[in-house]
């Protein structure tokens, strides 16, 4: 339950507030991204994978939706799942992740013909998301796992 609420207020977080600041770059941490990965790590691939199409599928639906539908849902389900296996250590594993997912969602909008999609844009916004969300990511992750004591604690 901890794990649903978690992701649920990070979805709300990014798209309320993140995704309206006025950033350098023109881009914005991927919040969503974090929650998925730090519940992941903490519940498994199974629960990382359910919990990353769940996020992702709410992600599609809420406007403003600038990809295809199904998109980040398959993206944080992949996500979820590698998170959930773990790639080493909790570091290693958020910045693979980080790393991963915007080369996995313009792959996918690639092979469904996004008009968007090119090199151009994957090396200027996707690096600068990349960036903020690894900025981003000590805090998110922290702030995951501390939820996560307190609900186990309670």
């Amino acid at each position: 339950m901890i794990s649903v609420l978690v992701v649920v207020v990070a979805v709300l977080l990014q798209l309320m507030l993140v995704n309206r600041l006025p950033l350098p770059g023109g881009a914005a941490p991927d919040l969503v991204l974090l929650a998925v990965a730090a519940v992941a790590m903490a519940r498994g691939p199974a629960m990382g994978a359910v919990i990353g199409f769940s996020a992702g599928l709410l992600v599609d639906v809420v406007p403003p939706t600038a990809h295809a539908m199904g998109e980040y849902a398959f993206v944080l389900t992949v996500i979820g799942f590698l998170a959930g296996r773990g790639l080493g250590n909790p570091v290693t594993t958020i910045v693979a992740c980080v790393l991963v997912a915007p080369l996995l969602e313009a792959a996918v909008g690639g092979l469904v013909g996004e008009p968007g999609v090119s090199m151009a844009a994957l090396v200027t916004q996707a690096s600068v998301t990349v960036v903020y969300t690894l900025v981003a990511a000590p805090l998110v992750v922290w702030l995951t796992t501390r939820v996560k004591q307190v609900g186990a604690a309670a």
